[in-house]
C-alpha cells in the first residue's frame, strides 16, 4: 500500500476520539478551529465502500466530536463535507469526512455552503 497519512496516525495512536472502526483526527490545513476530520480505521479510499459497521462507526465519531466542539468551542454552525474521488477534490485516498465548525462572522456571506465547490453556481437566490 503506497504512504497514507491518516493510516500512519492512527498507527501512531495520533488521535483525538476513536472506536474500534473509526477515529477523529484534527486537520493539517484547518478551514476553522476545529476542523476534524474523521476516517475508518481500515484503509479505504471511496466512502461508498465501506462496510455498514464501518460508516456506522464513522457517523457515531462524527456526533462524538461535535459534541466536544459544542462544550469547547460554541459554534452556530457546521459544513460536513466527504470528497469521494479525484473530480470531486479528494486528495488523500483514505475515505473521511470533513466536520468544519462555522462562526457567525467567519466569512461575509455563509449562504449556499457547500454549493461554492463549484463557484459558478452556488448563487442560486435573489437578493
Amino acid at each position: 500500500m503506497p504512504y497514507c497519512p491518516f493510516c500512519q496516525k492512527v498507527e501512531r495512536r495520533e488521535f483525538a476520539f476513536g472506536s474500534g472502526l473509526a477515529v477523529a483526527l484534527p486537520d493539517a490545513f484547518p478551514l476553522s478551529p476545529g476542523h476534524t476530520l474523521i476516517v475508518p480505521r481500515r484503509h479505504e479510499a471511496d466512502f461508498f465502500k465501506l462496510t455498514e459497521a464501518e460508516e456506522f462507526a464513522v457517523w457515531r465519531v462524527v456526533r462524538a466530536v461535535r459534541d466536544d466542539l459544542e462544550t469547547r468551542l460554541a459554534p452556530q454552525g457546521y459544513n460536513l463535507g466527504i470528497n469521494v474521488g479525484t473530480a470531486a477534490g479528494q486528495t488523500v485516498e483514505h475515505a473521511h469526512v470533513h466536520l468544519i465548525p462555522r462562526f457567525l462572522g467567519d466569512v461575509d456571506d455563509p449562504r449556499g455552503g457547500v454549493r461554492w465547490m463549484i463557484p459558478a453556481k452556488a448563487r442560486y437566490w435573489k437578493d
